[in-house]
């Protein structure tokens, strides 16, 4: 099953994503969320994020999800780290943070793929034009 990285600069936003991402998923899928930097402050952590890209099931892939411009240079620069191998199935998605992340929990829980999923995040109108 896909799991779902959320990174951003403030730990209540990834920790209130991921909350909510998990009230809406429909199986196990596996979530995680880092968010602020090493001391609590605002910001992200290229280590944090790194840790918990280890830690995270990457059998079937794993969707990124960012708030911020540095939040995406961070998670960019720890993909820079990772073996080839496992960079194959990390993906950083071009979604909002917290649709995003909704969306990719019901997705990965009715065990769509990896591209599938990313289709479907990435092309999100939240906005309702009249």
């Amino acid at each position: 099953m896909v799991s779902i990285l959320i990174v951003s600069h403030s730990r209540e936003i990834a920790d209130g994503t991921k909350k909510l991402a998990e009230q809406m998923k429909q199986k196990d899928v596996e979530i995680k969320a880092v968010g602020g930097t090493a001391e609590g402050e605002i910001g992200t952590d290229p280590d944090a994020i790194n840790t918990a890209l280890e830690e995270i099931n990457k059998e079937d892939g794993v969707i990124i999800l960012a708030d911020l411009g540095s939040a995406i240079m961070s998670v960019n620069m720890v993909m820079d780290w990772l073996d080839e191998d496992i960079k194959k199935r990390v993906v950083l998605a071009d979604a909002p943070i917290v649709e995003g992340a909704v969306f990719a929990a019901v997705e990965a829980g009715l065990g769509n793929s990896i591209s599938d999923i990313l289709s479907s995040i990435e092309s999100l109108d939240i906005i309702k034009k009249n």
